[in-house]
C-alpha cells in the first residue's frame, strides 16, 4: 500500500473541499505560474492498494474571468432573448472551468449532468443520455450526458442533417445551417472510405454566436462551428470536412504536448484537402493547396522569417500556446505531409500511411519523433529516399519550408491573370478596361484567391479600389473570406471610407482569422490607429477573452490598465 498525491491544473478556481470517497483529503494551491495557473495538489487521507478504486470531489467555483467560458448576455446574441454560454478550452484554458490535467497527452471518459432553466438547452461534447426536471429547483431541467471513448449551455433549436448528425443553433440561424452543412454525410462517408470507421458515433454541428474565436472546434461528437460560415452557398464548408478530419487526427491520434500541434492540424490539412479530392477533383485539391501556401507566406511575414514559433515543431517552453497560434502547424505541416507525398508515390500510397498511422496510435497521444519513427518503419523499403529529406530544415528551422511544391495552377491562373491585370496598371492610367464580366465566371474560391494574391502584394493605388468595388461591388458580398480580404485590401489601400467597413466587421464577429488583421490594419493606418485603440476597448468586454488577450497584443493595449 502507498500514500498517494497527486497535482490538477487550475486557474483562477476557488477550491471550498476536497474529498476521496467520501473522507476529507488535504489539498493545497500552489502559486500563480503565468498563464499555467496554480497547481492544485491532493494527498489521499488514506493508503491506496493495488487496483483500489478512487473516487476524488473537489467542490469548487469558477472566476468572472474564466478564459475557457464566455457568458453572452441576451442583447450579444441573435435571439436577443435568452443568455447564452459556450465553452472554448483549446489550449490551456480547459483548467479555468474545472481541475484537471489539461494537456493533450492526457485522454479520459467522463459523465456529466448539466443543469438549466427550462427555456434553455444544454449540449455537449458527448453523447446525450436523456434528462429529467432538477429535484432541487422545478424551474430548471438536467440534461445528462456521457463521453466513453468540453461543455456549452445555450438556446438552441436543431434540425437532422444526416443520418447520425443534426445541427444545432439559435433559432435565426438554424435554418441557413442546416442548408450551409447539408453535405456533412456525404463528407462522413468519404473520410471513413479514407481513414477507417467514424468511431464517435453521432456527429453533430453547433453553430455557435459570432463572437467565437475560431472556425471550428472539433470537440467528439459536437462540431462547435463560426457563423461566418453561413456564406449562403456552401463555399465554405472545406471547414467542416476539416473539423470532420479531426475525428481520425486530432480526436483519435492527439499531439502528446503543444510542441507538436502540427500532428493534429498538418494532417487534419491533409484529409480534408483528400475529401476535397474525392468530392471535387484533384485541380482544386491543387488549388487550395497554393492557397494555403500563400496564407503560410503571410503568417511567416508577420512573425519575421526568423522567429522560432514559425518552426513547424517550436520549442514553448514558458510561452503560452495562445500567443503563437497561427496557421504555421497547418500549412507548413500540410507542405511537409505533400512533399512527402510526392516523393514516396503519390496520394493513394500515402493516404494509406496516415490510415495506417491512425489506426496504430489511436486514442493515444504522439510526438513527432513517434511520427517519423512509423514513417521510416512504414516506408522501410524507400529509407533512401527518406534519408535525404532535409527534415531539420523542415522541423527546426523558421520562416519558409527548405521545399517549395510545385502546386498545379489549372483554376489558379484566371486568378493570377486577373491580379496581374490589376497591378500592371499605372497609378494615373485609364481603369475603364476593367467591368464586372471579369470575375463573372470565377467561383467564391477563386475570389478569394484573386484578393489573396493582391494582399501580398504592395498596396494598390486608392483609384484601383474604388474603381474595383464599381465594377466588382465587393461591399455587398456576404461571403466572410471575401469580405475580410477586400476589406483589408482597401485599408491598405488607404481609402478612407473602407475603414469604418472594417471595424464594423472586426467588431460584428469574433473570429481571430478575421478580427486581427482587420485591427491590425486599421492600427497601422496612422490616421486611424487612436479610432481603432478606441472601438477596441469600448468592445473588448464583448469579445471572447482569447480574442481579447490577442487584439490587445497586436494593438499594444495593456489588458491590466487598458491603456
Amino acid at each position: 500500500t502507498v500514500t498517494l498525491a497527486f497535482t490538477l491544473d487550475t486557474k483562477d478556481l476557488k477550491i471550498f473541499k476536497v474529498s476521496a470517497n467520501g473522507q476529507a483529503a488535504k489539498f493545497e494551491l500552489g502559486a500563480q505560474q503565468g498563464y499555467k495557473g496554480s497547481p492544485l495538489e491532493i494527498t489521499l487521507p488514506f493508503e491506496l492498494s493495488r487496483g483500489q478504486n478512487v473516487i476524488v470531489e473537489v467542490e469548487y467555483e469558477t472566476s468572472p474571468s474564466a478564459s475557457a467560458l464566455q457568458w453572452l448576455s441576451p442583447a450579444q446574441t441573435a435571439g436577443k432573448k435568452h443568455p447564452y454560454l459556450f465553452s472554448q478550452c483549446q489550449a490551456t484554458h480547459c483548467r479555468t472551468m474545472l481541475p484537471c490535467q489539461d494537456m493533450p497527452s492526457v485522454k479520459h471518459t467522463y459523465y456529466a449532468k448539466v443543469s438549466v432553466p427550462k427555456e434553455l438547452i444544454a449540449v455537449m461534447s458527448a453523447v446525450r443520455d436523456g434528462q429529467e426536471p432538477d429535484p432541487s429547483d422545478s424551474s430548471r431541467v438536467i440534461y445528462r450526458f456521457r463521453q466513453m471513448f468540453s461543455e456549452i449551455v445555450c438556446y438552441v433549436l436543431c434540425r437532422e442533417i444526416g443520418p447520425r448528425s443534426r445541427v444545432w443553433s439559435e433559432k435565426e440561424y438554424v435554418d441557413q445551417a442546416a442548408f450551409e452543412f447539408s453535405e456533412t454525410e456525404t463528407m462522413l462517408k468519404t473520410a471513413e472510405s479514407l481513414s477507417g470507421p467514424y468511431v464517435w458515433g453521432q456527429y453533430d454541428l453547433l453553430v455557435l454566436p459570432p463572437s467565437f474565436p475560431y472556425g471550428g472546434m472539433e470537440n467528439p461528437c459536437l462540431t462547435f462551428a463560426t457563423p461566418t460560415l453561413l456564406a449562403g452557398d456552401r463555399s465554405l464548408s472545406n471547414v467542416i470536412a476539416h473539423e470532420i478530419s479531426h475525428s481520425w487526427t486530432g480526436n483519435l491520434v492527439t499531439n502528446k504536448t503543444w510542441e507538436h500541434f502540427w500532428l493534429n492540424e498538418g494532417h487534419t490539412v491533409y484529409l480534408e484537402r483528400m475529401i476535397g479530392r474525392a468530392l471535387e477533383g484533384e485541380q482544386f485539391r491543387q488549388f487550395k493547396a497554393r492557397g494555403g501556401w500563400k496564407e503560410l507566406q503571410e503568417a511567416v511575414h508577420q512573425f519575421g522569417e526568423n522567429n522560432v514559433l514559425t518552426n513547424l515543431v517550436p520549442s514553448l517552453k514558458d510561452v503560452d500556446p495562445d500567443d503563437c497560434f497561427s496557421c504555421v502547424p497547418y500549412e507548413k505541416g500540410f507542405a511537409l505531409l505533400y512533399y512527402l507525398e510526392e516523393l514516396l508515390g503519390g496520394p493513394e500510397v500515402f493516404m494509406g500511411f496516415v490510415k495506417s498511422y491512425t489506426q496504430l496510435f489511436a486514442y493515444r497521444s504522439v510526438t513527432t519523433k513517434e511520427w517519423k519513427d512509423y514513417l521510416f518503419t512504414y516506408f522501410k523499403d524507400k529509407l533512401d529516399i527518406l534519408n535525404k529529406v532535409d527534415w531539420n530544415g523542415w522541423m527546426y528551422t523558421p520562416g519558409m519550408p527548405p521545399v517549395k511544391p510545385q502546386y498545379d495552377t489549372t483554376l489558379a491562373d484566371a486568378c493570377i491573370a486577373l491580379a496581374q491585370r490589376w497591378q500592371n496598371v499605372k497609378c494615373d492610367a485609364d481603369l475603364s478596361g476593367f467591368s464586372e464580366a471579369d470575375i463573372k465566371q470565377l467561383s467564391s474560391h477563386q475570389l478569394i484567391e484573386f484578393l489573396a494574391l493582391l494582399l501580398l502584394e504592395d498596396p494598390l493605388p486608392q483609384s484601383h479600389v474604388k474603381r474595383m468595388q464599381e465594377v466588382y461591388n465587393f461591399n455587398s458580398v456576404k461571403n466572410s473570406e471575401i469580405r475580410c480580404r477586400w476589406l483589408r485590401l482597401c485599408v491598405k489601400a488607404k481609402w478612407e471610407e473602407a475603414v469604418p467597413l472594417a471595424l464594423k466587421m472586426a467588431t460584428e464577429q469574433g473570429r481571430l482569422k478575421f478580427t486581427r488583421p482587420l485591427f491590425r490594419d486599421v492600427y497601422n493606418f496612422d490616421k486611424f490607429r487612436d479610432v481603432a485603440v478606441k472601438l477596441f476597448k469600448e468592445h473588448r468586454d464583448a469579445m471572447h477573452p482569447v480574442t481579447a488577450t490577442l487584439v490587445s497584443k497586436d494593438l499594444k493595449v495593456d489588458q491590466r490598465t487598458g491603456f
